[in-house]
């Protein structure tokens, strides 16, 4: 056995299977102040933020809603689990962007390409539940 191996075979000393850290002296903890500060300032300064971004959180939960049951969707037309899965990409927002049924279907069945179960059903729900989404805007910035 090494040197550094028969050092710690010794038992260290716990307190009901508890470990406590001592600082070292001289050092406080996070967020206060150096020990040598004047008992005038304040050693602890908080900082006053507001938010300033505003989502729409019903829009961000119906699209969330929406990729998981596309992931699990693709997970069954793939016979896969998500890791295994090819890279197919679907974005909602390009489809959105689209004018017309037709179009969007062509563009989901490009990125089904390589899917060899049929994927019109999937493709017919999926239309389905977009219909009446809108677009994910980047947030909007308000009190400035």
């Amino acid at each position: 056995m090494s040197a550094a191996s028969t050092e710690t075979s010794a038992p260290l000393p716990t307190a009901g299977g508890r470990v406590f850290f001592q600082p070292a002296p001289g050092v406080g903890c996070v967020g206060s102040a150096p020990l040598s500060a004047p008992p005038d300032v304040d050693p602890v300064q908080k900082k006053h933020g507001k938010v300033t971004v505003k989502y729409d959180r019903k829009e961000l939960r119906k699209r969330l809603v929406l990729e998981e049951w596309i992931i699990e969707q693709l997970s069954d037309l793939y016979d896969c689990e998500e890791e295994e899965m090819p890279e197919v990409e679907i974005d909602i927002d390009d489809l959105l962007e689209v004018n017309n049924d037709d179009e969007r279907a062509s563009k989901l069945q490009e990125s089904l390409i390589d899917c060899y179960k049929p994927t019109e059903d999937f493709i017919r729900e999926l239309l389905g539940r977009i219909r009446g989404m809108r677009k994910l805007s980047a947030p909007s910035k308000k009190g400035l």
